[in-house]
């Protein structure tokens, strides 16, 4: 008897707790790390392997799933019943552009940079959560033609004053996170159109230390002449593997007012810089159904710890090769 109620707790669990599958309708492929919003600001991500999981146990009030993933079409999926499989269709007009640049191996080039801004401490840095996505902008100063072979994202282990926060070091437990990057052309002074539709995620640990680097030199990034947008987004925690690891967006905490829902912070920290004067850098809500960049600079962002102390750009570098002209 008792082995009969274990099996069925056991069956009621993994129902509970089935997993949904995004594919590529045309090559059966998984479409990976696609954005599942809920509409009402919160959401999640779907793995490496397109799968993601989604109860009315552990969102009870959400009536449709809003789907999004770099080079498909939208959809819009009723949260109950939901499928066991999500097809996903390519959107042919977001196709990579194919540019060809003659003798580009044979030609000269010096290789420049523009060296991140560091910081520790705690007081100075975004708490990366999944619902934000950070771009930076940077400007094409010159006619050469140049190709951007690596980003450099500035990251805070702890915080300078750790004991002032009165924190034990058995708080400084070790972490694997897992970052998407991606890279935007400039429409208006906003992010608009992704300049690749490959996917680009890193993992980050206490090892990388104040800076992890990015090699995107097989990517082909070629910076337009009006410059371009470059964001960093959390997709969540991995195990030891790199695994994106599932985890609930937010975390509810009771309050007079009834359950509050307060968004899950993770590590590291993105430490944000005053020592640059024009607003270069702009924030994005992922999990807003018609979400809009918006630039992050005072009257846009009210209550902004950072901005009231003047920090209000995430410091990131880059490197490119300029090729000298033919």
């Amino acid at each position: 008897m008792k082995k009969c109620i274990l099996l069925i707790v056991l069956l009621s669990f993994g129902l509970n707790f089935a997993q949904t599958k995004i594919i590529d309708k045309k090559t059966n492929d998984p479409v990976s790390f696609a954005t599942i919003s809920f509409g009402d600001g919160f959401g999640v991500f779907a793995n490496d392997q397109g799968s993601f999981t989604f109860t009315k146990k552990l969102y009870p009030d959400i009536d449709t799933l809003y789907i999004s993933a770099l080079g498909y079409k939208d959809l819009n999926i009723p949260a109950e019943p939901l499928p066991e499989t999500i097809f996903m269709e390519e959107e042919i007009d977001h196709l990579d552009e194919v540019v060809i640049y003659a003798n580009l191996e044979d030609r000269k080039y010096k290789v420049e940079k523009l060296k991140p801004y560091l910081d520790d401490d705690y007081y100075s840095c975004w708490l990366p959560t999944l619902e934000s996505e950070i771009a930076v902008f940077f400007k094409n100063e010159g006619s050469e033609l140049k190709q951007l072979t690596s980003v450099q994202f500035p990251i805070a282990l702890e915080s300078e004053d750790w004991n002032k926060r009165k924190r034990s070091n058995a708080d400084k437990k070790e972490f694997s996170t897992l970052f998407k990057a991606q890279f935007y052309k400039n429409i208006g002074g906003y992010p608009g159109d992704p300049l690749t539709y490959q996917q680009v995620t890193f993992r980050v640990t206490e090892e990388d230390g104040d800076q992890y680097d990015l090699d995107v030199t097989s990517n082909q990034i070629f910076i337009p002449e009006n410059g371009l947008f470059i964001s960093i987004q959390v997709m969540g925690y991995t195990d030891e593997q790199g695994n994106l690891l599932p985890n609930k967006q937010y975390k509810e905490i009771k309050s007079r007012s009834g359950m509050v829902k307060i968004p899950t912070n993770f590590r590291p920290l993105l430490p944000f810089t005053d020592e640059i004067r024009e607003t270069r850098t702009f924030i994005k809500r992922v999990f807003q159904y018609t979400n809009e960049w918006s630039p992050f600079q005072k009257g846009s962002f009210q209550g902004s710890t950072l901005l009231k102390a003047g920090k209000n750009n995430y410091g990131m570098g880059i490197s490119y090769r300029k090729y000298k002209d033919e």
